[in-house]
């Protein structure tokens, strides 16, 4: 799986049956310590209902074509899940609740008795 944020969508009108009423998102890939754009950029299926602005997850090969969304259809990229939060080391990098650089909190991780 990669980290990638959702910067806009493609539309294609002409395209393979298959692939009618599928969503395609242009993603970038991101630095996960910094959350800067790589200027690294792929077309994926979204399998999820992901937004732009978004921080997703997404797949390519053969595991794109494994989702309810994609399956049986030529894809190359799929997002399969929004990101709510992520932390390294213990520090919040990225919090969709806008949260992040906060100690990470919960069962014995800075939590005081």
């Amino acid at each position: 799986m990669v980290l990638a944020k959702v910067v806009g969508s493609v539309v294609s009108t002409i395209k393979e049956p298959r692939l009618e009423g599928v969503r395609f998102l242009l993603l970038e890939k991101i630095d996960v310590k910094t959350l800067k754009g790589k200027k690294d950029f792929v077309v994926a299926m979204d399998a999820v209902g992901a937004g732009e602005g978004e921080l997703v997850f997404y797949v390519s090969g053969s595991s794109s074509r494994q989702t309810e969304i994609t399956a049986g259809k030529p894809s190359d990229a799929a997002i399969i899940a929004i990101v709510d939060s992520f932390d390294i080391q213990g520090k919040t990098i990225y919090s969709k609740s806008g949260l992040a650089g906060e100690p990470k909190r919960g069962p014995n991780r800075g939590v005081s008795k």
